[in-house]
């Protein structure tokens, strides 16, 4: 290389080397400017972070503020009205005390005046002080006087019922008993529009007291009708199940003195008849023991009434001192009170037998039919009935026949009893003897059916119905039996095919419970009127209770009757029928004769 060009070459290299030095220079100069940079942008944000909080503050300061200055603004116009309401209180207050004062001078002036009349009064209150003692002494008088004759009258009153019992007993006339269900809901549900306009659930019968039934209504376009109907005993809609069967207790004193017995009940469908004879609806049926306050109807509360007379302590009576007293009081227990059960509907104008143990399916009874027997009773032929120890034994076994009547819903009654449900109660007692009998039996009863009893076989005995005799027991010692039999009727319903809205077999079953009813009014229109023939074989519901239509029985009829406008036509047949059944004059009632305990065994079921 030539001399020039190296020295040129070195003086490039140098240069080279200071530019390099400067551009590390300057590298470093820029590294630090950028540190510096990245300092001065935190401090940067730093800044901006505090300025944002110092601005939000006083953003905050600036709201206070300015609530405050609303808040003074307020307090200073709220300060305003106050001022004004407490300048209108003070004129208010003075206004008051100005009225005030005028009133205290008026009411000083007005005491004064009532004061001058007070004293005024009592001046004249002195005067007929005399007058008024006198009147008192006159109204003391005629208090106690009222008292007495109302005495009296209530006296006169039971004498005339115990009187008229009597001579309902010496004739023979079948008891009829009236009562009124109250109004139910169903009773306003009616498809004709005549009777919704006339309000059918309006009553139209009516208890005037505990013997008078009034019957009222005034329909448009229909005449008036305002009958009374007199019956032995009627009973309102408030009045209880046990007020029922206070009335009927004395007829289970009969059954147990030797007389047959017979409790029916008749009436429309929804009348009440099923609850007055069992209770209200259930499917468990009535439940024992009872409760006094309870629904339950007359056949449980006969049941228990009656096992509870047959559970009386025995110790009045000694069987080897002589026939004093019969099985009722007997301490023997082969001569205890038997009781027996038996169960029929009539269905369709045929007998089934509710107990018969070849029940097909359980779900009916076994067809049954009427027979007369030798002695001229009648009897249903080959009947089951089974011997019961106790009340709830009885009812379970009433419960097994409920389950198996006929029922079906109409649009009267939803569970609407298609059948005349008949239970038989036979109870078989050894006799009483003589008087002192009476007494050791008697002692075993309550008093006040006790003295029923032998105030009605004194008047028995005094109208020449002679009691029964004794009949002595037989060598071997056999005590003398009595057979006495309580039937407990509850009737299917009297119904209007327009109104109960039945079809097919329902109807069939309705034309046979009308004409079986028909037929029972006919054998009573025969019995009153004393015709030679009674059509009792018409049916054969008045078959099989002819011994109580016509025969010795007592025969108690509870006509139930709705008091709904809307029934008035059902009602006053019912009653029609009431009625004609206490025209009836059957003579007075027997007692069963007595027979031989070995003849009852030797009798075939």
């Amino acid at each position: 290389m030539p001399a020039g060009g190296g020295r040129w070459g070195g003086f490039w290299e140098q240069r080279t080397r200071q530019l390099q030095s400067q551009v590390r220079a300057k590298e470093d100069k820029i590294a630090e400017l950028e540190t510096e940079n990245a300092v001065l942008l935190l401090k940067l944000a730093e800044y901006k972070g505090k300025i944002e909080k110092s601005r939000t503050e006083a953003t905050r300061i600036s709201t206070l503020y300015n609530k405050q200055q609303r808040l003074q603004r307020n307090t200073r116009s709220a300060l305003s009205q106050l001022d004004r309401v407490i300048q209108k209180l003070n004129q208010d207050i003075q206004a008051f005390h100005s009225s005030s004062r005028a009133l205290l001078r008026d009411y000083q002036d007005e005491y004064q005046d009532r004061v001058s009349a007070i004293v005024t009064a009592v001046q004249r209150t002195r005067q007929s002080a005399e007058t008024l003692l006198a009147c008192q002494a006159k109204v003391v008088h005629l208090e106690q006087a009222l008292q007495d004759v109302s005495a009296r009258h209530q006296l006169e009153r039971q004498r005339r019922k115990v009187l008229h019992n009597s001579l309902v007993e010496l004739k023979g006339n079948i008891r009829v008993h009236c009562r009124i269900r109250p109004l139910l809901p169903f009773d306003s549900e009616s498809d004709d529009p005549v009777l919704q306009s006339s309000s059918t659930s309006r009553e139209v019968a009516h208890a005037v007291d505990d013997e008078t039934v009034l019957v009222k209504c005034d329909r448009p376009g229909h005449p008036l009708i305002n009958k009374t109907y007199h019956f032995e005993r009627v009973y309102g809609p408030a009045e209880s199940q046990s007020a029922v069967f206070g009335d009927v207790r004395p007829l289970l004193t009969s059954l147990l003195d030797g007389y047959n017995v017979c409790v029916m009940a008749y009436g429309q469908t929804g009348s009440g008849k099923t609850y007055t004879m069992l209770g209200p609806h259930s499917d468990d049926g009535p439940v024992l023991p009872l409760d006094p306050q309870s629904d339950l109807g007359i056949i449980p509360r006969a049941a228990e009434e009656l096992f509870r007379f047959c559970d009386i302590p025995r110790t009045n009576c000694q069987i080897k001192d002589g026939p004093k007293c019969g099985g009722l009081i007997s301490e023997n227990p082969s001569r205890s009170p038997k009781v027996e059960v038996s169960i029929v509907e009539v269905y369709n104008n045929d007998i089934f037998d509710l107990l018969a143990k070849d029940t097909v399916a359980a779900v009916s009874g076994v067809k049954r039919e009427v027979m007369t027997a030798k002695d001229g009773r009648t009897e249903v032929a080959l009947l089951a009935s089974e011997a019961v120890g106790s009340a709830s034994k009885l009812m379970e076994l009433v419960r097994g026949g409920l389950q198996l009547r006929a029922k079906h819903p109409t649009l009267v009654h939803a569970d609407s009893s298609r059948s005349h449900l008949i239970i038989t109660v036979t109870l078989t007692t050894a006799t009483c003897s003589d008087s002192t009998a009476d007494q050791a039996c008697s002692a075993t009863l309550p008093r006040e059916q006790t003295e029923a009893g032998r105030a009605g076989r004194s008047r028995r005995t005094s109208q020449g119905a002679s009691a029964p005799q004794l009949v002595p027991r037989d060598p071997a010692g056999h005590a003398e039996q009595v057979q006495a039999r309580l039937q407990l009727v509850d009737l299917a319903g009297s119904e209007c095919i327009g109104v109960s809205g039945v079809t097919g077999s329902a109807l069939r079953e309705t034309a046979c419970i009308n004409r079986s009813l028909a037929a029972l009014a006919d054998v009573l229109g025969a019995l009153s009127e004393h015709r030679s023939h009674i059509p009792y074989r018409n049916s054969r519901l008045t078959h099989l209770l002819q011994d109580c239509l016509g025969g010795d029985a007592k025969l108690l009829v509870i006509l139930c009757i709705s008091p709904s406008q809307r029934h008035l036509a059902q009602t006053l047949q019912g009653l029609g029928f009431g009625i004609r059944a206490r025209q009836v004059q059957r003579g007075p009632a027997r007692k069963r004769p007595p027979s031989s305990q070995m003849e009852g065994k030797r009798r075939p079921d």
